[in-house]
């Protein structure tokens, strides 16, 4: 069993060999190859190349299409610093958004014109061109909160959440045409999963997530898999206390960060959903040994069930110990669930 059969295999209910292992690696797996992360972010031949080393020499059962949230603001015009060996990040002194008025006349780019967004499109043709029929190929696109921030600024979105929520909802509303847009051209790439970040919807209120961003982030959900590929949601920090409605959309994957108890998500989302996660990455996994790696995976499967994807509650850090990172996959291959 390959992968790609595994995590379908845990989707589907079918007996797996182990548990499937898929952490999530940017920075880590560009310092694999020694590039710069500039290169990682921007030049998908280099990207492909990071993704595939990680994932062999860690034994990783997907590769994954995702360097930073400024790719879908970028091409729509936002103002996008860059740096030699660290992420894209959004100017948000000089917010795309800064005048509410422009959403008006805002278009969606298109996915297959220059820019960032076709860069994403060629790293998952080159991914599934060369691994495709053994790991499984991930695109990730924005949510619609995370997406929302990039274009107005994250503190001016969280004022207009109280002050003009019919402007939010709007923007929401373009944001989740404009990723479907990009998510439908990764899918015809060759992408087998969509993730979706929303990073931004940990810091809103449960009324707030459950009444503003929650329609829209089922509206995705929905949409992508009417497009016949599975979907991955990852949202940052603690979501505790909208796990219940988290587990109503209907995601294939929930990764939960460190900060939210996977006892608690499994209590909140049924014995049916697929978690992923979710041992502290910095306390964890780049300070920790490999013995205590092991022993807090062992604790999130206790918790979570056999409907678990082995990894840690976010982004691998670039600075740890390999040996530690190794214990991700041999704790996913020394458990041998019935379905």
């Amino acid at each position: 069993m390959n992968g790609r059969e595994r995590v379908s295999a845990l989707w589907e209910g079918r007996p797996l060999d182990y548990l499937p292992c898929m952490p999530l690696t940017m920075m880590f797996a560009s310092d694999r190859i020694g590039a710069k992360y500039l290169d990682y972010a921007t030049d998908f031949r280099v990207h492909v190349e990071g993704q595939i080393r990680v994932a062999e020499d860690f034994g990783f059962d997907y590769v994954s299409f995702g360097t930073d949230p400024a790719c879908e603001a970028a091409d729509c015009g936002a103002a996008v610093m860059y740096f030699p060996d660290q992420p894209p990040a959004i100017d948000e002194s000089r917010a795309l958004l800064a005048d509410k008025r422009k959403l008006a006349t805002l278009r969606a780019p298109d996915p297959h014109a220059p820019g960032r967004m076709k860069n994403g499109l060629q790293a998952v043709a080159l991914f599934k061109e060369r691994v495709g029929k053994e790991k499984l190929v991930e695109a990730w696109v924005e949510g619609p909160l995370a997406e929302a921030a990039d274009l107005r600024g994250i503190n001016a979105i969280m004022l207009d959440v109280y002050d003009d929520p019919g402007f939010v909802r709007d923007l929401f509303a373009f944001v989740v045409d404009l990723e479907l847009g990009w998510a439908k051209a990764e899918i015809e790439a060759g992408a087998d999963l969509i993730a979706i970040g929303d990073a931004a919807a940990s810091l809103v209120n449960p009324q707030t997530y459950a009444e503003m961003v929650w329609p829209f982030e089922k509206k995705m959900v929905d949409a992508i898999h009417s497009l016949g590929v599975r979907v991955r949601l990852h949202i940052c920090g603690n979501t505790r206390l909208i796990l219940e409605e988290i587990g109503r959309l209907g995601c294939d994957i929930v990764d939960l960060d460190s900060l939210s108890p996977v006892s608690l998500a499994r209590e909140k989302m049924g014995p049916d959903q697929v978690i992923m996660g979710n041992i502290d990455p910095v306390r964890i996994l780049r300070d920790g040994t490999p013995e205590t790696v092991w022993q807090e995976l062992a604790k999130c499967h206790l918790q979570a069930g056999d409907r678990f994807v082995v990894g840690a509650g976010c982004e691998i850090p670039r600075d740890t110990p390999p040996e530690n990172v190794r214990v991700l996959s041999e704790y996913a291959r020394s458990q041998h669930p019935a379905a």
